[in-house]
């Protein structure tokens, strides 16, 4: 369950501004809770978490915006087809915006690549960016975001529409492949929910 970097105080303003209302806490350790795009975001006295399948776009959304931002993304998937999970970061220049790793079901590495684009755009989005440059280890991805290659395949046209629908929503933006190495933390967090399930 992800924790966020922002006071309570501060959350609750920032979902205020969002128009949603908080409400008081189910026990006497939180002190409110609420929800958001489908998370359900709990603060405690000190420490706001942020629970559900789908946290991103709420954790982007407490942890402010930035002008420009950096999404790393990365699939992890045990056969191919097999189980497989997602896992994104979006960073800026003040610090860590939004991650998460989580399970996305069972298919192939390319389907579990885009699905781990798709969840960083869905925080990304949340997080008021105007610039946004995302970097991933898929080529193949990569390729067919920026039109060099084609899109056969009906399950990965489905998600490369969605990709680039969230990508309209930025003033600009950018699509760079780069080696696994420098992906670590996005790979760490796939494969972190991949093993959390077994």
């Amino acid at each position: 369950m992800p924790t966020v970097d922002c006071a309570p105080a501060v959350a609750r303003r920032r979902l205020e501004e969002a128009g949603v209302e908080p409400e008081p806490g189910n026990t006497d350790h939180e002190r409110w809770r609420a929800t958001y795009e489908g998370a359900t975001i709990v603060a405690y006295e000190e420490t706001v978490l942020v629970q559900g399948a789908t946290p991103g776009r709420a954790m982007a959304l407490l942890q402010g915006g930035a002008d420009r931002a950096y999404l790393y993304f990365d699939g992890a998937c045990r056969g191919n087809p097999g189980p497989a999970a997602a896992g994104y970061v979006v960073v800026s220049g003040d610090g860590l915006i939004a991650e998460n790793g989580r399970r996305v079901g069972r298919m192939t590495n390319n389907q579990a690549e885009y699905a781990a684009l798709i969840d960083g755009l869905e925080a990304a989005t949340g997080a008021s960016i105007a610039e946004l440059q995302v970097y991933g280890d898929s080529e193949l991805v990569v390729r067919q975001l920026r039109g060099e290659y084609q899109t056969r395949n009906p399950e990965l046209q489905e998600r490369r529409v969605r990709a680039l629908e969230l990508l309209e929503g930025f003033d600009s933006w950018s699509i760079d492949h780069i080696p696994r190495e420098i992906n670590e933390r996005a790979d760490e967090l796939a494969n972190a929910a991949l093993d959390a399930a077994e």
